[in-house]
């Protein structure tokens, strides 16, 4: 099987390269960065052309998508791009992946939802996003399902890993470094280890579960908030911050999150028998990692 990976230089691609690498599958791993001795592909999924070329010469048999826009606040402003690479780039891929008769594997957001709900939100909710980076990420799984290919959307939140830029590596350094820091504890949800997802993709690619087309929500189990998993890196890694409490509205942004972004994951672990990791297990895991590599 000859799997395409775009955005491989990200958390989550990053994670499926040190999950497939016993895998016996053909990996290609793609991204427009490029990271010191990390083998990648130039590829930029914005040009049809290009995808094209390389599905073809790879013998691509499934997509696997990591690539997209993520600085929610930033989108806001940058409208264009970020429809550019949420969705036209999904879009696509997805083109191509029918034509090939191949699989794509789309990843997507807690951010399609708004947020006002107090029930963990299922697949078949009607999305309703707040911003731009929630409106272009629905809009490209719109693209995906409706291109005629086979495709699995994976709807995630709060990604961390010991990799790139993300809400755990930050209060790890500003809690060494800051005597007090305040959190946001009125958005709720569940992180996901960047890890966790990425082992779940690629055991769907080696077992051959390829056929199980549809939307999935997959977060780590267990429901927090921003406030409490910053508590959790202040004390895990042994800092002395005092983190308390605040309201969103205590930091003016642009893009407006979703309050309660919960994901309801009784169909991903009845569909792939699966056992979902609890957060707390997984952060342990990651910032272990952090540690021991030096990251």
């Amino acid at each position: 099987m000859n799997v395409l990976v775009t955005g491989a230089n990200g958390q989550l691609g990053t994670e499926i390269r040190n999950a497939s690498a016993g895998s016996g599958h053909h990996f290609i791993f793609t991204d427009v960065s490029q990271v010191p001795d990390v083998e990648t592909v130039y590829l930029d999924i914005t040009n049809m052309d290009a995808v094209r070329i390389i599905c073809a010469s790879e013998d691509v048999d499934v997509i696997v998508n990591c690539a997209a826009y993520t600085n929610v606040e930033k989108a806001e402003s940058d409208i264009a791009f970020a429809d550019l690479l949420n969705h036209t780039a999904a879009a696509n891929l997805a083109a191509v992946a029918c034509e090939r008769k191949a699989t794509l594997i789309h990843i997507s957001t807690d951010y399609v939802f708004d947020g006002e709900g107090n029930v963990p939100y299922r697949e078949s909710d009607a999305p309703s996003p707040l911003g731009a980076y929630g409106v272009t990420k629905f809009a490209g799984e719109r693209s995906v399902m409706n291109s005629g290919c086979k495709y699995m959307i994976f709807r995630t939140a709060w990604l961390y890993s010991p990799y790139g830029k993300n809400f755990v590596k930050t209060m790890a350094r500003l809690t060494a470094s800051n005597e007090t820091a305040k959190v946001v504890f009125d958005q709720v949800g569940s992180p996901t280890y960047a890890a966790d997802l990425a082992r779940l993709i690629v055991r769907i690619v080696t077992d051959g579960m390829l056929d199980r087309t549809g939307i999935y929500h997959y977060t780590d189990e267990g429901v927090i908030s921003w406030f409490d998993l910053a508590v959790a890196v202040n004390r895990l890694c042994g800092h002395n911050c005092r983190v308390t409490p605040c309201h969103t509205d205590e930091f003016p942004v642009k893009a407006r999150r979703p309050k309660y972004s919960v994901l309801d994951k009784t169909l991903v672990k009845e569909t792939f028998g699966i056992t979902v990791p609890y957060w707390y297990d997984s952060l342990v895991e990651c910032l272990e990692r952090m540690d021991k590599e030096g990251l």
